[in-house]
């Protein structure tokens, strides 16, 4: 079996789950409701607070399916429970961010500034500290948009040839420190 898809998922208190017609998934929860279609061939089955994703057969195609699945469906639950938050470090002279409601503003060094829409379901913050770089803080109950879109506003940088400039997702640091000095032992 899948070591990922045999795992049950927890519901925590204050989320519900319901299967739907054509093997819709959707989960409610305090911060709001997500759905997912689910493939035929997979079954999802709600027993008291755990939820179960199973398989008919050990095919690669239904192998592959099942983790993804419990997976996807995983992170709706967590979405719906706790939220998502990204928090990305805008590293240069002179880069600035600004939320105005959906629309990022961010300049990044071109002749111009760029505007970034954003969808509804993400909430968006930028910082500015005294003698800090700008941060920008996305928020959403939906872990596969607020992927895509920190992913867009990511690779809206110049490619530059200075080591240590552009957008760093926050935390990025930390983790090539204890990299060299995990190395350096």
């Amino acid at each position: 079996m899948s070591r990922i898809g045999k795992l049950p998922v927890d519901l925590p208190a204050g989320v519900t789950v319901t299967v739907g017609p054509g093997n819709v998934v959707s989960v409610k929860g305090p911060l709001g409701q997500l759905s997912q279609k689910v493939d035929s061939d997979i079954t999802v089955t709600v027993e008291g607070n755990q939820l179960t994703v199973t398989r008919p057969t050990d095919q690669p195609r239904h192998r592959s399916m099942h983790g993804l699945y419990r997976a996807l469906i995983h992170n709706m639950v967590v979405g719906v429970s706790k939220g998502y938050e990204i928090k990305q470090e805008l590293v240069g002279v002179g880069f600035k961010a600004e939320a105005k409601g959906q629309i990022l503003e961010l300049s990044l060094g071109y002749s111009h500034d760029i505007f970034v829409q954003l969808p509804p379901e993400i909430k968006v913050e930028a910082v500015t500290e005294k003698k800090g770089n700008p941060i920008v803080t996305l928020k959403s109950i939906d872990k596969q948009l607020i992927g895509q879109v920190a992913a867009k506003i990511r690779s809206l940088r110049k490619p530059e040839p200075y080591k240590g400039k552009g957008i760093k997702f926050v935390g990025e640091q930390l983790r090539r420190k204890a990299g060299k000095s995990a190395n350096a032992k």
